[in-house]
């Protein structure tokens, strides 16, 4: 999954769109978790999230602002975090595509014991910690995607690919199948997610870390260009 971080190719098969769709999958699964089990809100939608800060401010409900002011830090500092990390890379003529995706994956292990170690059942401060590093992680995930992918391609927030699939359809272009297929993943690892709270609540977030896991070892996964090395 090794890529330049400012030469983004697009996907040409199957395979190379493999990793896309697992990272899609693994965001919305995380986005149902978080909505069903940790405060209500969002960790990849923020423009959901700003919406429930003033849904918050209009109900007068400090919990549900909290929350999604917490959602909001976190996705910010995970851009930032990755934009920043990104420009190194650029300068010293390498990758941080699978850099930071490992450390995505760190994050979201760190979600997984802290869940683990209350059965599922997180309160806060501790649903506060998870809900923040996890947001975190999928602003890491929006960093990559957005520095390593072809133009218009996202894996954490849908609302500009499926404007653009629209403006297709109404042009009568043929449609990009592989952007119709990332939409759909949201919706799908969604209803995963919201199954494993459901039936597994304890093991719940080991789904999104499977997910992500996967995409990290697919064969001719890479998200780019190749001409870069990984650090």
């Amino acid at each position: 999954m090794e890529t330049s971080a400012s030469s983004p190719a697009g996907p040409e098969g199957p395979r190379s769109r493999a990793p896309f769709l697992m990272l899609t999958l693994a965001a919305g699964a995380l986005n149902a978790i978080s909505f069903l089990a940790l405060g209500g809100v969002f960790v990849s939608v923020m423009t959901a999230n700003l919406a429930l800060v003033g849904i918050a401010i209009g109900r007068s409900d400090p919990d549900l602002a909290g929350n999604s002011l917490v959602a909001l830090a976190g996705y910010v500092a995970g851009v930032l975090a990755g934009a920043r990390y990104f420009e190194r890379c650029a300068r010293a003529n390498r990758s941080g595509v699978r850099t930071l995706l490992v450390g995505e994956l760190l994050l979201l292990c760190g979600v997984l014991v802290g869940w683990l170690a209350v059965d599922g059942s997180p309160h806060a401060p501790l649903r506060t910690v998870l809900l923040g590093a996890a947001a975190l992680a999928m602003g890491c995930q929006s960093a990559t995607i957005r520095a390593a992918a072809p133009p218009g391609i996202s894996t954490t927030y849908m609302t500009g690919l499926l404007t653009t699939l629209l403006t297709d359809v109404l042009a009568r272009r043929r449609p990009d199948w592989s952007k119709v297929a990332l939409l759909a993943a949201i919706p799908v690892g969604a209803a995963l997610g919201a199954l494993v709270v459901g039936t597994a609540r304890t093991a719940a977030p080991l789904l999104p870390v499977v997910l992500l896991a996967v995409a990290l070892v697919l064969p001719g996964g890479r998200l780019g260009a190749p001409g870069r090395r990984d650090p």
